[in-house]
C-alpha cells in the first residue's frame, strides 16, 4: 500500500528513537477523497492506535493507518530527500483525492471519478466544483455545480465546450450533460 524509501525509513526510525518506547508513525488523509484532501505523517503513541487501524512493518518501526485513509494511501510513496536546498520528507498519494477505481466500477462511479480527478481541480481555481446527481437513461449526465460556479458567466461554456465534450468522448454510454443547478438563485461568486 505504501511505499517509503530506505532514507525515509532511516530518518523514521531516528526521530522515532527520541519518542517513548512504542511509538510508530501515523500516514493520514485529512479530507480523502475530496478535491481538499491532504496526507500527512505524525507520531503515533502506542496508546492511540484503534483495533480496525492497519499497521505495517518497516526497518525499526511501524507505520499506521486508519481505516478511512487505507484506500486513499494506495500507490503512496514517501521518501526523504537531500538536496541543495536541505532535506526533506516528501510524500505522494495520488489516490488522495479519489478511491482508485475497481475493474468493474459502474458508469456513475467512474463518471464521479472523472469529475473528481479531472474537472474539479481545474474549476477549484476559481473556487468552484460540479457533482453528479445522476445519469437519465437517455445517457445524459445531470450535473450540479456550487462555489464559484453558481451564477458564473461563463458556465455554459465550461459545461458544454469542457465538461461535455471530455465526458462524451470518455464514455460512449453519455450522450450529454445538462446543469441543474439555478444559477439566477442565491448567492453568486460573479456577475
Amino acid at each position: 500500500m505504501i511505499t517509503i524509501s530506505e532514507t525515509a525509513q532511516t530518518h523514521f526510525a531516528k526521530l522515532l528513537s527520541d519518542q517513548a518506547e512504542g511509538t510508530s508513525i501515523r500516514v493520514f488523509v485529512v479530507n480523502p477523497g475530496t478535491a481538499q484532501a491532504e496526507c500527512g505523517v505524525s507520531y503515533c503513541p502506542a496508546d492511540a492506535v484503534e483495533d480496525t487501524d492497519l499497521r505495517f512493518n518497516f526497518n525499526g518501526f511501524d507505520a499506521i493507518v486508519d481505516e478511512e485513509s487505507a484506500p486513499f494511501l494506495d500507490e503512496a510513496e514517501i521518501d526523504f530527500v537531500t538536496d541543495k536546498m536541505g532535506s526533506q520528507l516528501t510524500l505522494k498519494a495520488p489516490n488522495a483525492k479519489a478511491k482508485k477505481l475497481k475493474d468493474d466500477a459502474s458508469l456513475e462511479e467512474r463518471v464521479e471519478h472523472m469529475l473528481v480527478t479531472d474537472v474539479n481541480p481545474q474549476l477549484a481555481n476559481h473556487g468552484g466544483q460540479v457533482s453528479l446527481v445522476e445519469i437519465t437513461d437517455e445517457g445524459i449526465a445531470v450535473l450540479q455545480f456550487g462555489g464559484g460556479c453558481n451564477g458564473c458567466s461563463m458556465i455554459d461554456v465550461t459545461l458544454k465546450e469542457g465538461i461535455e465534450k471530455e465526458m462524451v468522448a470518455k464514455f460512449e454510454e453519455i450522450t450529454g450533460v445538462r446543469d441543474i443547478t439555478e444559477h439566477a438563485r442565491g448567492d453568486h461568486s460573479y456577475y
